[in-house]
């Protein structure tokens, strides 16, 4: 358990740069001390250049504006008029990732992948539509290539970066980012951080696994082999909201899925308002006739 000063909110980003929701996003260091935010679709520059680059910036323009819908018309338009257009399809898979539609999704991000198979980046979008299509045997071979391409010294880009938006899901009135992170992230070594936002986007709170050094040792010390064979101790708590909260401990080598269904009780749970999240408006009452 870790204790949080101060009667106010945590901002901070913990590193955190989510770039063209999930076309190009991939978590960028340096940025401590930023709020964690959603940046502009990025397709564009991940692939080469599109001939149709008028029309995708207007598509990036509906996306910027959360118009997912009108944004998809319009890629789904380039790529009839040109099936060969690399950024097109991620494009469409962008939104199609942001509309929930991950069959659509994984159709435009293969495709854009058979287009540009040399080019890494397009992983950071095929790992998002395979998780949210519930393809965890083609999404955990994603999170492999990106592994590697983090760890390849010819590409710095992918060098210099924590993790990535491994997937979205809802659960009850909330949308939920999950990050993975390449390697345990911050003082309290986060391997997955949760951004949970409310129906109108806003995000109103965080949910991490941590494995903290301090109760690792102490762990270690009362299960020593199960530490020997790299086993540890975890937390799921609340990251940087306040008030803080401790929901479970579990130890071993849990993986993304069982994290998930731990953060899905949390949510299904969760009656009230998060302490970040507006109360819901009252209803006014209905005047008798």
């Amino acid at each position: 358990m870790r204790r949080h000063a101060g009667g106010g909110r945590s901002v901070r980003g913990r590193g955190i740069v989510l770039v063209g929701l999930c076309a190009a996003a991939m978590i960028a260091t340096g940025t401590a001390g930023a709020q964690s935010q959603t940046a502009s679709p990025a397709a564009v520059q991940l692939l080469t250049q599109p001939t149709g680059a008028p029309q995708l910036q207007e598509g990036l323009a509906a996306l910027r504006a959360g118009e997912p819908e009108k944004a998809l018309a319009i890629f789904t338009q380039r790529i009839a008029a040109d099936p060969s257009d690399a950024a097109a399809n991620l494009l469409a898979a962008t939104a199609a990732i942001a509309l929930y539609q991950p069959a659509d999704a994984v159709r435009y991000a293969e495709r854009a992948h058979a287009l540009e198979p040399a080019n890494w980046k397009v992983h950071t979008t095929l790992v998002t539509a395979y998780s949210m299509a519930g393809d965890a045997q083609h999404r955990d071979a994603e999170r492999a290539i990106l592994e590697a391409a983090h760890n390849n010294p010819a590409l710095p880009d992918a060098r210099g970066t924590n993790g990535y938006l491994l997937d979205l899901f809802r659960e009850g009135r909330y949308s939920v980012e999950a990050i993975d992170y390449f390697k345990p992230f911050g003082r309290y070594n986060t391997y997955f951080r949760f951004i949970v936002r409310n129906a109108a986007g806003a995000h109103v709170w965080t949910i991490e696994a941590n494995s903290d050094s301090l109760n690792q040792s102490s762990w270690a010390m009362a299960y020593p082999k199960q530490a020997k064979e790299g086993q540890r101790q975890f937390q799921l708590e609340s990251g940087d909201s306040y008030p803080h909260v401790d929901y479970r401990s579990f130890s071993g080598a849990p993986g993304y899925d069982y994290i998930k269904s731990q953060v899905v009780k949390v949510l299904a749970a969760q009656k009230d308002p998060f302490p970040g999240e507006p109360a819901p408006a009252a209803t006014a009452p209905v005047a008798p006739r």
